[in-house]
């Protein structure tokens, strides 16, 4: 048997799970993050990974779960390995590659969103001295500033403390929020 997302050795350790209903959950999830401004081919494909078990799934097993065209599923794939949410690996002694999103792709994403805010607060910073500092507009994006800068200075603390917390248990548990 081919090692297709729920048809596959990983989908039959998982006992009653329905692949309709995976689809299903995929594309629900998928259209929260095309609310949210991301691209929905990149979208669903970066919701197939985070249901596989492997967070691991070749091009041709991402096209028959999506029912996808390879040129979709290679357009969507290129597009979230240059943000950084996937990366390819090659097979030893093949030429097909697998996808695989990293363990802590979240704090990933946090973390390009912060990036994103620093280079706003940049841009943003120069608008103040265009509009001028003593101006409403000027007083708005001088504001706008700052609240990006705590955001920020916010968002280093909140990884810092999710790193700590996330650390498994002896168990292999996570630890359980107060």
């Amino acid at each position: 048997m081919t090692a297709r997302h729920g048809t596959s050795t990983e989908g039959r350790r998982r006992v009653g799970r329905d692949p309709a209903a995976v689809r299903e959950f995929i594309e629900r999830f998928t259209g929260q993050l095309t609310q949210a401004g991301f691209p929905r081919t990149p979208a669903r494909i970066f919701v197939a990974l985070l249901t596989s078990d492997s967070s691991r799934l070749t091009a041709a097993e991402l096209g028959d779960l999506l029912r996808a065209s390879p040129a979709s599923v290679s357009g969507g794939v290129r597009y979230l390995i240059q943000v950084g949410l996937v990366v390819a690996e090659g097979e030893p002694g093949s030429r097909r590659q697998h996808y695989r999103m990293p363990e802590d792709v979240w704090q990933d994403i946090v973390r390009l969103r912060d990036r994103q805010f620093a280079r706003w607060v940049t841009e943003l910073r120069d608008g103040v001295e265009v509009l001028g500092a003593g101006s409403p507009a000027g007083t708005r994006m001088a504001n706008t500033v700052r609240y990006f800068e705590f955001i920020s200075a916010e968002m280093a603390g909140l990884l810092a403390r999710w790193d700590a917390r996330a650390v498994p248990t002896e168990s292999g548990e996570l630890p359980v929020s107060p």
